[in-house]
This record gives structure tokens, C-alpha cells and sequence, in this order.
């Protein structure tokens, strides 16, 4: 598929946003910095003001951009919500304790959002997604299995990454820029083929994070993260 039916399959609202997100992430509107008006995204694209207006509003509601009543729409500063669990490699936390990191990819995929992974991206079904599925050990034991989708658009080398060495985390950081997170954190039985990457009875209980991460006013990354609840726990402070 080219570049050109790619654009013509794009919601025009998301072209707007495309657009005034590069311009950011170029410097031609640095934080502080007044957007063009709506009138004049109507007619630069063409398009109504309905249109623009939600361009500008969801940018607005991602904290992209901040609106001042009566002076126009501006690059809002950047900020990074603190939260119980700070978004780092679990290659990090590893060596952090002296002790040794490992990985070992049980799958790494292209494949097509189903319907619910379609709308926890925000994608249309069948968008095209890439699935990585990897058990992390300490010490040669095993803590995590990693299970993770990512969206292309915000990571198109994740299937060429090496991740012995690198961790999906580490690169999903430097390809798609942190803007904000979601997770969750529950109690439960493994499934057979978890409980087998873990080395654990399927009676036993985990501890599951489910982590959604955001970039560049998308969903980037959507991650399940199983980890023994006898061999791991999370802890986190405020300051």
C-alpha cells in the first residue's frame, strides 16, 4: 500500500492532527506557541469547521494542545503524570537488585487487531498490529511473560529489534515518546501455556498488569504482563 492510498484511507480529522502533530514534533510550533486558527485549517484543508473543531479538541483533551478563551489554541507544556509505577524496563529493575537480566521470544508477529483490540486502539478491525510475546528471567528464574500489541504507525521498526538485548520497553521509549499511561493491576490464575512460561502450577496466583501507553496522541502500545505473585511484587513512592 503507498503513501497516497494510505492518506486517502485516513480520517480527515486525523490528517489535521497528523499535521499539527509533525509541526510540534518539528519545532515550527514549540510549546507556548499559537496553532493557526481553526478558520484557517478549514481552509487550508478544505474541509468544515466541525471537522477541525474535533481535530483540535481531542489534541486538546490528549494535553497536546491548550485553548485560551478569546486568544486562540497553543502548544500546551508537556507534562508526564506521576504514578505508583514508573514506566521502566524490567531489564532496568533486574540489574538495579545486581542481579542478571534475560530474555528468550516465545513470538513476535504481524497480524490485524481484532475487533476489541481494534477499539482499545482506537483502530479500525484488521488494522495491522505487531505482537510480541517474551518470558524475562532474574537469575535464571522466571518473572515476567510480556505480553504486548503495538501499533505500527508509532513503532514501524518494532519487528526488526533484537530483543535479547533490548527490551520492548526500551525501545518503544526512544521510538515513541511517552506521553501518558493507563494500567491496571489484579490477581489471577495463570493460563496453561503462562503457567508453563513461568514454571508455576496454574492454581498459583499472579500478579497481572495490564499497561496501555500513549505517544504522540495515539494508543502506541497495549501490554499484559504476568508475573508468580510468590516471586514478584510492585512497589512505587511519592515525592
Amino acid at each position: 500500500m503507498d503513501d497516497h492510498t494510505t492518506q486517502e484511507n485516513t480520517p480527515i480529522f486525523q490528517r489535521i492532527k497528523d499535521y499539527l502533530l509533525a509541526g510540534i514534533a518539528a519545532g515550527r510550533w514549540k510549546e507556548g506557541d499559537v496553532i493557526p486558527s481553526e478558520q484557517a485549517l478549514v481552509k487550508q484543508f478544505g474541509v468544515s469547521r466541525m471537522t477541525v473543531n474535533r481535530a483540535v479538541r481531542e489534541l486538546t483533551s490528549e494535553q497536546i494542545l491548550t485553548r485560551r478563551q478569546g486568544s486562540g489554541t497553543y502548544v500546551a507544556q508537556q507534562k508526564y503524570q506521576a504514578t505508583l509505577l514508573e514506566i521502566k524496563s524490567i531489564a532496568d529493575e533486574v540489574r538495579a537488585r545486581g542481579h542478571i537480566h534475560r530474555s528468550s521470544l516465545q513470538l513476535l508477529e504481524r497480524t490485524k487487531a481484532s475487533d476489541l483490540l481494534g477499539k482499545q486502539f482506537g483502530l479500525a478491525a484488521e488494522h495491522p498490529l505487531f505482537h510480541s510475546l517474551i518470558v524475562h528471567f532474574e537469575n535464571g528464574v522466571p518473572i515476567q511473560v510480556e505480553d504486548r500489541w503495538v501499533n505500527p504507525e508509532c513503532a514501524p521498526d518494532y519487528m526488526t529489534q533484537d530483543f535479547s538485548s533490548i527490551t520492548p520497553n526500551e525501545y518503544l521509549m526512544a521510538a515513541a515518546p511517552l506521553q501518558g499511561a493507563s494500567y491496571s493491576i489484579e490477581a489471577l490464575s495463570a493460563p496453561r501455556d503462562i503457567a508453563e512460561m513461568l514454571a508455576i502450577d496454574t492454581k498459583q496466583p499472579c500478579l497481572v498488569l495490564r499497561r496501555q501507553t500513549r505517544s504522540g496522541g495515539r494508543i502506541a502500545s497495549i501490554a499484559t504482563m504476568w508475573h508468580p505473585g510468590h516471586r514478584y511484587q510492585f512497589a512505587g513512592s511519592f515525592s
